[in-house]
């Protein structure tokens, strides 16, 4: 009789199954350093994120 494998060398549905990538994520104190505003450039185009009094951020072109 041939030895089977040990059930915990076989993949199970978890492992054989890929999730999905999950988004990159950054804290805001990460992207603006201790300033109000950043340039960001995306392709040809450049933009701005500016952090409010109110802590809010609002996106420009």
């Amino acid at each position: 009789m041939t030895p089977t494998p040990h059930s915990s060398h076989l993949p199970t549905q978890a492992t054989a199954t890929a999730q999905p990538d999950l988004p990159s994520s950054l804290n805001s104190g990460q992207i603006f350093r201790g300033q109000k505003t950043v340039e960001i450039t995306h392709g040809e185009q450049r933009y701005t994120l500016r952090l409010t009094r109110d802590n809010k951020l609002i996106l420009t072109k």
